[in-house]
């Protein structure tokens, strides 16, 4: 009888040796288990927000406010929380910020809807109550909360940026890393077969040097890699370079593992070596014919070959790590050649495999030397170098430049942004609470519960500023309730753009103040909370196999 379901359900006759939870218990778990996420990561959302000190099982320290970073070091093991966790990456990947937003708002979706569940509503209904919500809220915020970004300027990429990095580290630095971030994204755009203006972020390169302070961060245009020179005979600079990515040794060769040459004779043994020798150096002799004169090596080079290249005035590279050789290659119109072999069988350089740049050259770093490419032919790029005092500050100050760059290039290609400060969410409360006394239907409780689930976020917002959350929120709610029965050419219509100054305690128009955010954040923030509580809701029902016991060994004790 051990095969039978653990499980409150008598009448169960399944014989699958496991644990059995299902109905109200399993989705009161599944909401525990995403409320217990959440609380983890709230109180560091917000430009007041604390950080988290997370310990590996190895010692190795983090300390971040970024809620992906943060619950991507969590071992969660609950199966609902794995889906949060998912969720917070996704959101991290496709826009950069709002990853302890969305984890806030999908927990708190879960346990409003919980409670509808508990109030005898079906969860379809629920299901279906949310789904028309997010709807709704995201055609609200595309028609009347978004703002043309070619309307305000470049100043609104700037503010959009500062709203990104407020919270993190390099908040404390003003506009110095938020216009360092918008720079660097413009270097590097780029248009797509449609024509439309592309923003890749790969191609900002960015590169931690201790010592010095986040001040005297820098920012220019090429690529720069975390590497010198071979030899200190080569060339300082070399303009107009052909540049040659290649992922193979330039060293003697050597015969393979398992690769035995019998011979009788000491002369033939000494024409092997030579041989061995030669084979690279013709390699090295191919590469300078074909008018090499930057190498840019993913392994070795031996000192022979790097004196040949030295005296013909061409500079090698050498360890250089494979994602670095992709990038120089894909931006100087080169291949990264892993043989030299052609399609007869024997040896040469296709001179369509090199690329170009204006100048590869040599700069002093600190106490490192590091090889700049300028003007790459195929695709423009740009390097921030980050200064800081220790490690663990390097790493969340380029988690958090890295947030703010995503949510530039998002607002770069969609050409809109929302005012933030809990602006948006208030705004669809009020709207979504209205729109819900238009239906007739059950779904109108699912739809006022998900308005009320919204406004978590400006309450937390208050919480972690350490401000008196229900005067802030009734008040706001109020400016957006008057803004949207006001006209459009009335003054009152411009309380929209009203949300929450947490420094001073107050409500403030946060267009005026520059607190924006990608509108196409907020969107994708709603659909992926949205689906990620409405997939964890269908679940009534959850089987857990118990690992198959092997038989015992009756010669174990011996």
């Amino acid at each position: 009888m051990s095969g039978i379901f653990e499980t409150n359900n008598q009448d169960s006759a399944l014989t699958i040796g496991g644990t059995r939870v299902s109905g109200q218990e399993v989705r009161s778990q599944n909401v525990m288990a995403a409320l217990s996420i959440a609380n983890v990561i709230k109180t560091s959302l917000g430009p007041v927000g604390l950080d988290k000190m997370l310990v590996d099982d190895v010692g190795d320290v983090t300390i971040s406010n970024d809620g992906a970073t943060i619950l991507k070091l969590l071992e969660v093991e609950h199966p609902a929380g794995k889906i949060l966790v998912n969720l917070a990456q996704q959101q991290d990947t496709e826009v950069g910020d709002g990853t302890t937003s969305v984890v806030i708002i999908a927990a708190e979706l879960l346990r409003r809807a919980n409670e509808l569940i508990k109030g005898h509503i079906h969860p379809a209904t629920v299901i279906a109550g949310y789904r028309l919500a997010c709807k709704e809220a995201c055609k609200f915020i595309a028609d009347q909360m978004a703002l043309k970004v070619d309307k305000l300027g470049n100043e609104a990429l700037v503010n959009v940026a500062m709203t990104t990095i407020s919270s993190k580290i390099l908040g404390g630095y003003g506009t110095f890393f938020a216009e360092m971030a918008v720079d660097a994204l413009k270097a590097v755009k780029t248009t797509d077969f449609r024509g439309k203006p592309r923003y890749p972020v790969a191609a900002v390169n960015v590169l931690k040097v201790r010592g010095a302070s986040a001040r005297e961060s820098s920012y220019f245009t090429g690529y720069a890699l975390y590497r010198p020179f071979t030899s200190q005979a080569m060339k300082r600079s070399l303009k107009n370079p052909k540049i040659a990515v290649v992922d193979f040794d330039i060293t003697k060769t050597r015969m393979k593992m398992g690769v035995n040459v019998v011979i009788d004779n000491p002369e033939n043994l000494e024409a092997i070596r030579k041989r061995e020798a030669d084979i690279s150096a013709e390699r090295a002799r191919m590469l300078l014919d074909a008018g090499v004169t930057a190498l840019f090596s993913t392994r070795g080079v031996d000192d022979v070959y790097v004196k040949m290249f030295a005296e013909a005035g061409a500079v090698t590279v050498t360890r250089v790590p494979k994602e670095d050789a992709r990038r120089i290659a894909k931006g100087t119109g080169a291949s990264l050649l892993t043989t030299l072999a052609n399609l007869d069988g024997d040896e040469s350089v296709d001179p369509t495999t090199l690329g170009s740049a204006e100048l590869v050259e040599q700069v002093r770093l600190a106490d490192d030397d590091v090889v700049v490419i300028r003007g790459a032919s195929e695709q423009r790029a740009s390097t921030v170098i980050l200064r800081g005092p220790n490690d663990y500050m390097l790493e969340e100050m380029e988690r958090s430049f890295h947030d703010s760059l995503c949510a530039v290039k998002r607002v770069l290609e969609s050409g809109a942004c929302v005012p933030g400060g809990g602006a948006v969410e208030t705004a669809l409360d009020i709207y979504l609470e209205s729109f819900a006394t238009t239906l007739g239907s059950r779904e109108q409780l699912a739809i006022v519960e998900f308005a009320n689930a919204l406004l978590s976020i400006p309450k937390q917002l208050s919480v972690n500023a350490a401000k008196d959350s229900i005067e802030l929120i009734s008040k706001l709610r109020a400016y957006h309730a008057a803004a949207q029965k006001a006209s459009a050419d009335s003054p009152r219509s411009q309380l929209k753009s009203y949300g929450l100054d947490l420094h001073n305690g107050k409500l403030c128009d946060n267009v005026k103040a520059g607190v924006l955010e990608p509108a196409m954040s907020k969107i994708k923030m709603l659909k992926s909370a949205t689906e990620a509580a409405i997939n964890i809701l269908r679940i009534d029902d959850m089987i857990k196999l118990l690992p198959e016991q092997q038989p015992e060994d009756p010669h174990a004790h011996m």
